[in-house]
């Protein structure tokens, strides 16, 4: 039996082509429609996996995801590349000059706005998933109404597409990651990427100390995101991506930095995939 894997989204979503592209068969499917059900669901194991998007080249991460991620204890265990293309699309028949709304998910509205900026009558509204607006437009034949998303969803819903490929970026990329409510073995000579957590004294220097002990250890630093700790004013979390080549080399850093930081944790230990 197949596992289940949980999409944030549904069918046509970006994060159906994710599953169907990470595990290379056809995936049983949890739809959702947030990422906190689908965060819940994980925990609660109607799904076995899940596909959470956790940044974009051009909107940059998504802080929220990287939070849930932490305070569930969720383990990242690989991740996947996708090049986004964001297409306008409505109703057969319609013309741009016809729409008086887009709807989609708020990344993909953002992803969007030097195309959307020409068009400053039109009225933009957030919604929960690319691919289910489409269907909704279909499903309750909404003139005046279009949406943003993939050619697959087009396709899938019937929908004529508008203006292709609006992204403001053509090399569009988004970053998912495929988590897990228990970790799962990962061979060390497999292992390249880590995605960590800490949590450092407040005072000069100390995530200076902290990077050049990365950089000693021959850590390649792909991402530094800091969220203020809410219930301690003026203190931060750290969550860092990190590469190597040698796991030895990371093992190493680890054992530092867990004397050096007031905090630390794993959030996942897995390939590095992006070339």
């Amino acid at each position: 039996m197949n596992e289940i894997i949980g999409i944030q989204g549904i069918t046509g979503s970006f994060h159906h082509q994710v599953a169907q592209e990470y595990f290379h068969q056809a995936v049983a499917l949890d739809e959702c429609l947030s990422f906190e059900e689908l965060v819940d669901n994980l925990l609660s194991g109607k799904s076995d996996q899940a596909v959470m998007a956790i940044e974009n080249s051009i909107a940059g991460p998504i802080i929220p995801n990287y939070a849930l991620i932490d305070k569930n204890n969720l383990h990242i265990i690989g991740e996947h590349y996708l090049i986004i293309h964001q297409n306008l699309m409505a109703l057969k028949g319609q013309k741009i000059e016809d729409i008086l709304e887009v709807h989609s998910h708020p990344m993909a509205i953002l992803q969007c706005m030097e195309f959307l900026k020409k068009y400053p009558n039109i009225k933009l509204v957030e919604d929960k998933d690319t691919a289910e607006t489409a269907r909704r437009i279909q499903g309750n034949q909404l003139k005046g109404i279009a949406a943003i998303a993939s050619i697959t969803a087009s396709r899938m819903y019937d929908l004529e597409i508008l203006a292709p490929e609006i992204q403001t970026i053509k090399n569009n990329m988004t970053r998912f990651v495929i988590i897990k409510k228990e970790n799962s073995f990962v061979p060390e000579n497999e292992i390249n990427r880590a995605s960590i957590k800490f949590e450092l004294d407040h005072k000069r220097g100390s995530l200076a100390a902290v990077l050049n002990v990365m950089s000693d250890c021959k850590l390649n630093l792909t991402k530094i995101q800091s969220l203020p700790k809410i219930e301690t004013p003026w203190k931060y979390s750290f969550f860092v991506d990190v590469t190597f080549e040698k796991y030895e080399d990371y093992a190493k850093a680890k054992s530092l930095l867990i004397i050096m930081a007031e905090y630390f944790k794993v959030l996942g230990e897995y390939k590095n995939t992006k070339l």
